[in-house]
């Protein structure tokens, strides 16, 4: 089983816990899908300008975590469906010095690969029509920052379900920094961790950014 399987299971709304007796995985697919369902809703009902608000003391905490950019290859993301827009904050760290890059599907199966990317560089449509570097070089993360549909307290993220995150940090020669963003409302009690899950290092919210900021 991987995880490019929970697409392809039907919705079940009930949580994994009433069940009853041990949680097998097709039980957990179909929670999860819905709770993905549930999470994408309710970050979407957030007015556009309190997710500008977010994101930007979003990319702070970045700041203060990653310390000075110069010098490192830095994976970022296009924002999707109401995910942290973080495309100033890329912009702000290539002026500082580092490389910035943004994932591209190459197939289903595959993992991802990462196309340095410069604002003005040419972009054309990947997967779900989300804008990925048509020219850019590959290259190998330092750090890793990955947009969250869920996240939990042990820093394991929900994703999208196609797998290709975890897929690629099990494939990557050396080990990145990984982070993940979203909004606190995207907290929940378990993700139901599997072997294939990756647990992010750090979680950056705005609201673990405010502690941070002090």
């Amino acid at each position: 089983m991987t995880a490019d399987d929970e697409n392809s299971r039907p919705t079940d709304p009930a949580d994994p816990e009433d069940f009853g007796g041990p949680l097998q995985w097709p039980d957990i697919a179909r929670w999860r899908k819905a709770e993905r369902e549930r999470l994408i809703a309710a970050r979407l009902a957030v007015p556009p300008e309190e997710r500008a608000r977010m994101s930007t003391t979003i990319a702070a905490g970045l700041d203060v975590l990653i310390g000075d950019p110069k010098g490192r290859v830095v994976t970022l993301y296009w924002p999707f469906r109401g995910e942290p827009d973080l495309r100033g904050w890329l912009a702000s760290i290539v002026e500082r010095g580092a490389t910035a890059a943004l994932p591209v599907v190459i197939e289903k199966g595959r993992p991802l690969a990462m196309r340095a990317y410069r604002p003005g560089d040419r972009l054309e449509k990947g997967v779900w029509n989300i804008p990925v570097p048509a020219d850019g070089a590959s290259v190998l993360p330092d750090v890793v920052i990955s947009p969250l549909v869920g996240f939990d307290p042990q820093n394991y993220r929900l994703g999208y379900g196609g797998g290709f995150f975890d897929r690629t940090l099990a494939e990557l020669p050396k080990k990145p920094l990984v982070i993940g963003v979203g909004y606190a409302l995207q907290a929940i009690a378990t993700i139901h961790p599997q072997p294939h899950d990756i647990p992010m290092d750090r979680i950056v919210t705005e609201a673990t950014a405010d502690d941070e900021l002090g």
